[in-house]
């Protein structure tokens, strides 16, 4: 049995199970009940109504959050001959072809998003059993493949807050919206970019209400339930 500490407890103990919270509502508890020491990181958690064993149902995509995610982004591309001074350029941490590919061959993983240039895909393809399950593998789904030129894009957007969201095996959608440091309009603004990205790719064959239920949670904090319309209906103006 999973012991459930006093401070969780007590925490748990303030939230009105029976309501739904809107997103603000849900921002101001999660905010007041923070008591750790460390700055914790605020997740969105979406049970969607797709039916994850039909490929066209798949829920996935990309976005950049307006206020980031407040954290250091470690990014690593994979080029070779004007791709690596133009990646160094642009300030990524790592660049390289087989010296890299040797690094992670070998277990390091010391990077948080994975880019690369058309031309070493080849090369790094053998990387995919270990770098795709971290979401680390590049791929031109969710923008991590791209031309020499796209790199300073690439790597500004990673930097900035690039999140990629998609339905795991059980249709819910588990993503970041930002530190519980920041103040409540930035997490407002990420959340609604978040949404709003969402709600475009929502599958035309799927039938039925989109969110099923919706929780905000922070790192160490209780979860509290959004109202779902409330949430869907959120849009970039």
């Amino acid at each position: 049995m999973v012991k459930v500490s006093k401070r969780m407890s007590a925490a748990a103990e303030k939230i009105d199970r029976d309501k739904l919270h809107s997103p603000d509502e849900a921002l101001a508890i999660l905010k007041e009940m923070s008591k750790v020491k460390f700055d914790e990181t605020v997740e969105l958690h979406i049970k969607t109504n797709a039916d994850t064993r039909h490929a066209d149902q798949m829920v996935r995509g990309v976005t950049v959050l307006p206020n980031g995610l407040g954290k250091q982004v470690r990014v690593l591309v994979f080029t070779r001959a004007e791709g690596v001074e133009i990646a160094k350029q642009s300030g990524a941490d790592y660049v390289g072809e087989d010296d890299l590919i040797s690094d992670i061959e070998g277990g390091w993983l010391g990077f948080d998003v994975g880019l690369a240039t058309p031309d070493v895909m080849p090369k790094i393809s053998k990387l995919g059993p270990v770098l795709g399950r971290r979401g680390l593998m590049p791929n031109p789904r969710n923008g991590t493949l791209v031309q020499a030129r796209d790199l300073p894009r690439a790597i500004e957007e990673a930097r900035q807050g690039r999140v990629e969201f998609r339905t795991d095996r059980t249709s819910i959608i588990h993503s970041p919206i930002g530190k519980i440091s920041f103040d409540a309009e930035q997490l407002m603004e990420n959340l609604t970019v978040l949404i709003d990205s969402i709600n475009r790719e929502k599958p035309t064959e799927m039938k039925g209400t989109f969110f099923k239920t919706a929780f905000l949670t922070s790192t160490m904090g209780p979860s509290v339930q959004l109202d779902t319309q409330q949430l869907q209906a959120m849009r970039v103006e």
